[in-house]
C-alpha cells in the first residue's frame, strides 16, 4: 500500500497510548464490545484513539512517529470520517437517532439508512395494508421526534392506532427491542389512542430478538430484501 494511503495502525497506537501513560484508556478501546447496525469495528476503534490522543495532545507526535499519511488531505479526511463514526456511535448507545455516516469505498456493506426509511414511509401498504403515515401539522412521521430520540417512521393503521417503525440496515438486536418500547410508551403517553403497536424491520432477524419479541405484546419483526431488474432501453 502506498505510505500516503496507509491507514492509521491499531497494534502501533496501543502501543504509543501505553508508552504516554493511557494503558487503561487504550485496554478499554481495544476490548470494547462493539453491538450495532454496521460492520464498522475498527474504524470505529480509530476514531476513539483520534479523539484520545487529540485531547491529550498527543496526536501530532502519534502521526510523526507512526502515520506521517495523517498529515496529507486523505489522511484528514479519514481522521473526520472516523470521528464522525464516533459521534455516531454515541447516538446509537445513547438511543438517539442518528444518520450521516457516509459508507467509504473500503466498505459499502450496507445501503443508506435514509433510502429504506423513505421506500417504507411511502409504500406502508407492503407492510400491512391500511397503514398511513402519521401526520401532526407540518410534522410528518418521519423521523418524528421524542424527548430522547427520534422514530424512524410513525404511522397509523386503518383502526386508527398508532404503529411505531424501527429499522435496521443490517442486523436487528435485543437493544432494538428496548429502544422501540420506549417509543411506544412515549406515544401513548404523549399522544394517546394507545396502546401502540411497534414493527422492527431489519435485514437480518437474530434468533435472540425473535425469542425476546415472543414475550411482548404488539411488536412484530419483519424482515426486509432488496432485488434489482434490468430491462432494455430501445
Amino acid at each position: 500500500m502506498d505510505d500516503e494511503r496507509k491507514v492509521l495502525p491499531l497494534k502501533e497506537a496501543y502501543r504509543f497510548g501505553a508508552e504516554h501513560a493511557l494503558e487503561r484508556e487504550m485496554a478499554a478501546i481495544r476490548d470494547m464490545e462493539i453491538e450495532w447496525d454496521f460492520s464498522y469495528t475498527s474504524s470505529l476503534r480509530r476514531g476513539f484513539i483520534v479523539d484520545l490522543f487529540t485531547k491529550k495532545q498527543l496526536f501530532d507526535a502519534f502521526k510523526q512517529q507512526y502515520w506521517p499519511a495523517g498529515d496529507t488531505p486523505w489522511g484528514q479526511r479519514k481522521k473526520e470520517f472516523w470521528l464522525r463514526l464516533k459521534g455516531r456511535y454515541e447516538d446509537f448507545l445513547a438511543g438517539r437517532g442518528a444518520s450521516g455516516v457516509e459508507a467509504e469505498d473500503e466498505d459499502q456493506a450496507f445501503a443508506a439508512e435514509a433510502d429504506l426509511r423513505d421506500f417504507l414511509a411511502n409504500n406502508l401498504a407492503c407492510v400491512e395494508p391500511g397503514l398511513r403515515l402519521y401526520q401532526q401539522g407540518d410534522q410528518k412521521g418521519v423521523e418524528f421526534p421524542v424527548d430522547d430520540g427520534r422514530i424512524d417512521i410513525l404511522a397509523v393503521d386503518k383502526a386508527g392506532r398508532f404503529v411505531v417503525f424501527e429499522l435496521k440496515l443490517a442486523r436487528g438486536r435485543n437493544r432494538t427491542l428496548g429502544q422501540i418500547l420506549y417509543y411506544m410508551g412515549w406515544v401513548d403517553k404523549h399522544l394517546g389512542n394507545g396502546p401502540s403497536r411497534g414493527i422492527i424491520v431489519a435485514k437480518e432477524i437474530t434468533n435472540d430478538l425473535v425469542l425476546a419479541v415472543q414475550r411482548v405484546q404488539g411488536v412484530s419483526l419483519f424482515r426486509y430484501k432488496l432485488s434489482v431488474s434490468v430491462e432494455q432501453v430501445s
